[in-house]
Protein backbone atom coordinates (compact mmCIF):
# COMPACT_ATOMS: atom_id res chain seq x y z
CA UNK A 1 0.00 0.00 0.00
CA UNK A 2 0.88 3.38 -0.58
CA UNK A 3 -0.61 6.95 -0.77
CA UNK A 4 -2.24 6.32 -4.05
CA UNK A 5 -3.22 2.65 -3.23
CA UNK A 6 -3.73 3.10 0.73
CA UNK A 7 -6.22 -0.14 1.54
CA UNK A 8 -5.39 -3.99 0.72
CA UNK A 9 -7.31 -5.99 -1.25
CA UNK A 10 -7.74 -10.04 -0.58
CA UNK A 11 -9.80 -11.38 -2.58
CA UNK A 12 -11.69 -15.51 -2.10
CA UNK A 13 -14.24 -17.30 -1.48
CA UNK A 14 -17.16 -16.64 0.44
CA UNK A 15 -18.93 -19.38 2.79
CA UNK A 16 -21.97 -20.01 -0.16
CA UNK A 17 -19.67 -20.04 -2.58
CA UNK A 18 -16.71 -21.63 -1.38
CA UNK A 19 -14.54 -23.17 -5.23
CA UNK A 20 -15.58 -20.83 -8.15
CA UNK A 21 -19.52 -20.90 -7.87
CA UNK A 22 -19.18 -23.43 -10.91
CA UNK A 23 -21.50 -25.28 -8.82
CA UNK A 24 -22.94 -23.25 -5.83
CA UNK A 25 -24.27 -20.54 -8.20
CA UNK A 26 -26.69 -23.40 -9.40
CA UNK A 27 -28.16 -23.93 -6.59
CA UNK A 28 -31.14 -21.63 -6.09
CA UNK A 29 -30.22 -22.13 -2.42
CA UNK A 30 -27.35 -21.08 -2.30
CA UNK A 31 -27.94 -18.37 -4.88
CA UNK A 32 -30.44 -17.05 -3.03
CA UNK A 33 -28.47 -16.68 0.47
CA UNK A 34 -25.70 -14.61 -1.44
CA UNK A 35 -26.98 -13.50 -4.77
CA UNK A 36 -24.63 -11.15 -6.21
CA UNK A 37 -20.77 -9.78 -5.14
CA UNK A 38 -19.91 -7.59 -2.21
CA UNK A 39 -16.71 -5.88 -1.62
CA UNK A 40 -16.77 -6.11 2.50
CA UNK A 41 -14.74 -3.69 4.61
CA UNK A 42 -14.63 -2.80 8.08
CA UNK A 43 -17.80 0.13 9.12
CA UNK A 44 -14.95 2.39 10.54
CA UNK A 45 -12.95 2.10 6.82
CA UNK A 46 -15.90 2.89 5.48
CA UNK A 47 -16.73 5.98 7.65
CA UNK A 48 -13.65 7.01 6.65
CA UNK A 49 -14.09 6.85 2.88
CA UNK A 50 -17.73 8.41 3.02
CA UNK A 51 -18.75 5.10 1.68
CA UNK A 52 -22.53 2.87 3.34
CA UNK A 53 -23.82 -0.09 3.08
CA UNK A 54 -25.39 -1.30 -0.33
CA UNK A 55 -23.59 1.87 -1.46
CA UNK A 56 -21.34 0.84 -4.91
CA UNK A 57 -18.44 1.78 -5.10
CA UNK A 58 -15.23 1.50 -7.17
CA UNK A 59 -12.26 -0.76 -6.29
CA UNK A 60 -8.88 0.01 -8.38
CA UNK A 61 -5.66 -1.47 -8.30
CA UNK A 62 -2.76 -0.84 -10.31
CA UNK A 63 -4.11 -3.31 -13.05
CA UNK A 64 -7.70 -2.10 -13.12
CA UNK A 65 -10.94 -1.81 -11.71
CA UNK A 66 -14.47 -2.70 -10.39
CA UNK A 67 -17.72 -1.30 -9.45
CA UNK A 68 -19.65 -3.46 -6.34
CA UNK A 69 -22.14 -2.42 -3.38
CA UNK A 70 -20.47 -2.19 -0.23
CA UNK A 71 -21.22 -4.73 2.86
CA UNK A 72 -20.20 -3.69 6.37
CA UNK A 73 -18.79 -6.59 8.63
CA UNK A 74 -17.12 -6.38 11.84
CA UNK A 75 -14.90 -8.94 11.34
CA UNK A 76 -12.65 -7.61 8.63
CA UNK A 77 -9.16 -5.54 9.27
CA UNK A 78 -9.12 -1.86 8.95
CA UNK A 79 -7.96 -0.51 6.01
CA UNK A 80 -8.29 -3.94 3.77
CA UNK A 81 -11.49 -4.89 1.44
CA UNK A 82 -12.53 -8.22 0.68
CA UNK A 83 -13.59 -9.41 -2.63
CA UNK A 84 -14.77 -12.55 -3.89
CA UNK A 85 -13.68 -13.99 -7.16
CA UNK A 86 -16.86 -16.03 -7.39
CA UNK A 87 -18.82 -13.94 -9.57
CA UNK A 88 -17.78 -13.29 -13.32
CA UNK A 89 -19.06 -9.56 -13.06
CA UNK A 90 -16.79 -8.97 -10.03
CA UNK A 91 -13.33 -10.32 -12.09
CA UNK A 92 -11.40 -9.33 -8.20
CA UNK A 93 -8.87 -11.58 -9.13
CA UNK A 94 -7.52 -9.37 -12.37
CA UNK A 95 -6.93 -7.12 -10.03
CA UNK A 96 -4.29 -8.87 -8.10
CA UNK A 97 -0.43 -9.96 -9.42
CA UNK A 98 -0.33 -12.24 -12.05
CA UNK A 99 3.39 -12.58 -11.20
CA UNK A 100 4.21 -16.08 -10.72
CA UNK A 101 6.24 -17.58 -7.41
CA UNK A 102 9.60 -19.00 -8.82
CA UNK A 103 9.55 -22.27 -7.27
CA UNK A 104 5.94 -23.12 -6.75
CA UNK A 105 4.41 -21.34 -10.30
CA UNK A 106 1.51 -20.17 -8.54
CA UNK A 107 -0.06 -16.76 -9.01
CA UNK A 108 -0.48 -13.99 -6.36
CA UNK A 109 -3.70 -13.38 -6.46
CA UNK A 110 -4.94 -13.17 -2.60
CA UNK A 111 -3.34 -9.72 -2.28
CA UNK A 112 -2.88 -6.32 -3.72
CA UNK A 113 -2.92 -1.93 -2.73
CA UNK A 114 -5.91 -0.81 -3.76
CA UNK A 115 -8.10 2.33 -3.47
CA UNK A 116 -11.97 2.40 -2.61
CA UNK A 117 -14.28 5.26 -3.01
CA UNK A 118 -17.32 5.98 -4.30
CA UNK A 119 -18.82 5.71 -7.56
CA UNK A 120 -19.23 9.08 -8.97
Amino acid sequence: PDAEYPLVLITGRQLEHWHTGSMTRRSSVLDAVEPGPVLSLHPSTALRLGLLAGQPARLSTRRGAIELPVRLDQGMPVDTVFGPFAYAGAAANQLTNPALDPQGKIAELKYAAAALGPVT
